[in-house]
């Protein structure tokens, strides 16, 4: 077989041009020669990559492991465990890596969307969940005689699957194709529709941020009014009136580990009670009190029922602020740039601020076991025996 010299020419320059557009395909994945590496975002990264893994791998083996810790509190604090963990797993490596090549995507654009996937699910189901949290403890306290601690019922099952459904309805328009839009820049790895990001931001953040803080708010009113009760009847119980000895508070042993302290009611120091504090202390935890019954205004058959909102439950939710104020300190800026760049096209935001935001949203994801831990004695002692046996 024999060419011309003009199919020769062809054949060389259709060649040369499917080469070109290889490269102009694939240019994309090296990053050129003067990328700016970011190692300050490296060692930081891999730093809090490390946090979060650890501090959650920590809460959800306590809960599994120790008998005290299973309470349905803690399995909602499992649940958000669990979606923290998964975030520092598959979505903050490949974050990390983004940021160390100065924001620049070298990967497929497939994997960029299952990556945006992954990040508005988990992050939305953290969030989701610290909701949950506030919706199971303002039911704890507004129906505590009809609320189950010990075993997980309908409604926490109910509640914790219903994060987990709602933030994959969230999040999966990106992975069934949205990101996919005419002249999408293949170097940046980025949410390409302003709608859908609008949309992600009011279901993530902007409805049940709301609706978290006024339930714990509602939920420390009742709080409040519940203590104040409870001071009130045991005050009338051990002060009956003249004529009458007054009585001491009947002493229940509880086998559980407590934080709560009979010192704030200094029910020991009426000289009429017969029973020290070291009756209370008797080296196997923290004895409680047996509340006096609450006698209603109906007067034809006075109910006897007993609070069962013990000390270290009452100890946790007074924590509860701080969790609600380390929660929007983290993800109020992100969502707030985030909605702002969405709505105004024309509003010019720094590239250092989107990443600063960015990186405080996901530093909550390491707080979160620190708070919920922290202030719990079961929690803490469990944490400091796996230290020992590491060290």
């Amino acid at each position: 077989m024999v060419f011309s010299f003009g199919e020769a020419e062809g054949c060389f320059f259709r060649q040369e041009a499917m080469v070109v557009n290889i490269s102009n395909q694939t240019s994309h994945h090296v990053p050129p020669d003067d990328t700016h590496y970011n190692y300050l975002a490296l060692v930081f990264g891999l730093l809090l990559v490390v946090i979060i893994i650890c501090g959650n791998v920590l809460v959800c083996l306590s809960v599994c492991t120790e008998k005290a810790l299973k309470t349905t509190t803690n399995y909602f604090i499992v649940s958000l465990a669990v979606a923290d963990l998964l975030l520092a797993v598959l979505v903050l490596p490949l974050y990390v890596y983004t940021e160390f090549l100065g924001g620049m995507w070298t990967l497929s654009l497939v994997l960029c969307d299952a990556l945006m996937t992954m990040d508005v699910m988990l992050c939305t189901a953290s969030i989701f969940n610290l909701c949950a949290i506030s919706v199971d403890r303002f039911i704890a306290v507004s129906i505590p005689l009809h609320y189950n601690r010990q075993q997980v019922d309908n409604r926490q099952l109910f509640l914790i699957s219903t994060t987990w459904i709602f933030a994959f309805a969230v999040a999966s328009p990106v992975i069934f194709g949205l990101n996919n839009v005419a002249g999408r820049d293949p170097n940046v790895c980025k949410l390409e529709d302003n709608n859908y990001i609008i949309y992600s931001s009011v279901c993530s953040f902007f409805i049940p941020c709301p609706i978290m803080v006024v339930l714990y708010c509602a939920m420390f009113h009742g709080l409040r009014k519940w203590e104040e009760t409870r001071k009130a009847k045991l005050l009338s119980h051990m002060s009956p009136g003249p004529g009458r000895k007054p009585q001491c508070p009947n002493l229940l042993s509880d086998s559980s580990h407590t934080d709560s302290k009979l010192d704030e009611l200094h029910l020991y120091a009426q000289q009429n009670c017969p029973f020290s504090k070291s009756y209370v202390d008797n080296g196997h935890g923290i004895q409680t009190v047996a509340y006096p019954p609450l006698k209603y205004s109906n007067n034809k058959e006075p109910e006897r029922k007993h609070a069962k909102i013990n000390g270290r439950e009452r100890k946790a939710m007074k924590v509860l602020p701080v969790v609600v104020g380390a929660f929007l300190f983290c993800w109020t800026p992100f969502f707030v740039v985030h909605i702002t760049r969405a709505v105004c096209e024309s509003c010019s935001i720094p590239e250092p601020l989107i990443s600063i935001v960015t990186w405080l949203g996901y530093v909550n994801s390491a707080l979160n076991p620190v708070i919920y831990t922290i202030f719990n004695t079961e929690f803490r002692n469990y944490f400091r025996k796996v230290l020992r046996l590491c060290c």
